[in-house]
């Protein structure tokens, strides 16, 4: 695992002098608004985007669309409700070339997308996303019939020969690193001329919520999907081919990016006001009611949003976040500054996230002085007492957010590469000093 660099700019996370008491807008999901995205340029018709998020990742999905022919036009929607994208499907084509960032959702989901274009699609990005496996989606797309040169690397860069279509049908892949596998081939699955079967056949399979996620979504848009959710075959998800409708999509908060600023109540034993929380959703985000709640604090779901109100305690947990593992860097920051030692499993998987997360974790905090142990599939959290010092976030969003929220309760902490959190929350710095009434 490689450091970033030492001289990058040093943001001195603030310390909360007492409980916070704040309302946070917390910007739309990523994970919504880049699937939007995907479906809403394979609709057979025009479709709007409404309140999509604009940060790293999305705008890398929304130029990388363009680069394939899909009119995105960024503005306010037919209602004057606020900004919206509306997305004109057209011919895809090459050849073109994709810049993915470090972002898992454009560099799985579009390589399915690419193979409907005519030309070639080389796909290439910032140097940590040659680590990252897209093996499964590799595989996969040729044995569903398409021609993709990788140089024999199961990673980027790559190049896809698109041929104007994919013979699709069935298909065995192992998920068990990525639940993006998955989804990448149902999200273009509908446009494959037999449509296709995706049969995972590897061990556990991680962040379940964001397949279910897929599968609403795709549904929102017409396709017939079979699950294992809804009495189907256990790990087989299967799309009807069939045209996309075009739809109005109003994008739910992203809950994940609400994590540091429930945790910030916890830590402090103060009150933070989410509006625009969804009563229901397949956002893994929503999970942190429950998790929080355990750890110390209390939630209740009102008209003015979601109230979490932290009690001044914050307890240690014994969690599986298998399902959930963006949570982990957060609860992590937390677990540390609890009153008894804390267990997070089922995690292995964010070792092939932005940076080694587990590593990541470990290194930080400990260098803060604190105690975690790395674990087969997660990281056992002994609290004690922490000093300042630098934390390091190894171009990873989630591990800047999580230095921030130690920094709360432990003066002189200094993020490394603030800057990163624009991947998905922007303006985060902002945001930060706003709830603490800076």
């Amino acid at each position: 695992m490689t450091e970033t660099p030492a001289h990058s700019t040093l943001w001195p996370a603030p310390h909360a002098s007492g409980g916070i008491d704040a309302t946070v807008h917390v910007p739309g999901s990523k994970s919504v608004t880049n699937r939007a995205l995907v479906l809403a340029a394979l609709a057979a018709e025009p479709g709007w985007i409404r309140r999509p998020l604009r940060s790293r990742d999305t705008l890398l999905m929304a130029a990388a669309l363009r680069a394939l022919g899909v009119g995105i036009e960024e503005g306010v929607g037919p209602d004057g409700s606020g900004e919206a994208w509306r997305v004109i499907p057209a011919g895809l084509a090459g050849p073109a070339t994709v810049d993915v960032g470090n972002a898992g959702t454009v560099m799985r989901f579009l390589p399915p997308v690419a193979t409907l274009a005519d030309g070639d699609i080389r796909f290439d990005g910032d140097p940590r996303s040659y680590e990252r496996p897209l093996h499964g989606v590799i595989d996969a797309l040729r044995a569903l019939g398409a021609r993709i040169d990788d140089d024999g690397r199961g990673a980027l860069p790559l190049t896809v020969h698109g041929g104007g279509a994919l013979d699709g049908g069935t298909v065995e892949i192992d998920a068990s690193s990525s639940s993006q596998f998955v989804s990448a081939l149902l999200l273009s699955g509908a446009r494959f001329n037999q449509g296709v079967e995706v049969r995972h056949t590897g061990e556990r399979l991680p962040s379940m919520p964001h397949i279910r996620m897929t599968v609403d979504m795709l549904r929102a848009v017409g396709v017939q999907v079979d699950e294992p959710e809804t009495g189907g075959e256990p790990n087989v998800w299967r799309v009807t081919p069939g045209a996309l409708l075009g739809r109005d999509l109003v994008v739910e908060p992203d809950l994940s990016n609400a994590q540091p600023f429930l945790a910030a109540a916890l830590v402090t034993g103060g009150r933070v006001v989410i509006p625009d929380w969804p009563a229901h959703t397949t956002q893994p985000g929503d999970a942190l009611r429950e998790i929080f709640t355990e750890m110390g604090g209390s939630c209740e779901l009102t008209d003015q949003g979601l109230v979490f109100t932290g009690s001044g305690r914050i307890h240690g947990i014994d969690i599986d976040l298998g399902e959930v593992g963006e949570l982990t860097p957060g609860i992590a920051a937390v677990a540390a500054l609890a009153d008894s030692p804390s267990t997070l499993r089922g995690v292995a998987h964010l070792r092939l996230h932005e940076t080694d997360r587990l590593a990541a974790l470990t290194k930080e905090i400990n260098e803060l002085g604190g105690d975690v142990t790395e674990t087969a599939d997660g990281l056992h959290i002994r609290p004690r007492r922490l000093h300042g010092g630098i934390f390091h976030t190894y171009d990873d969003h989630r591990m800047a957010t999580a230095g921030a929220v130690i920094g709360l309760a432990v003066e002189g902490v200094e993020i490394e590469n603030v800057a990163t959190t624009a991947k998905t929350l922007p303006d985060f710095p902002a945001l930060w000093t706003g709830m603490l009434g800076a």
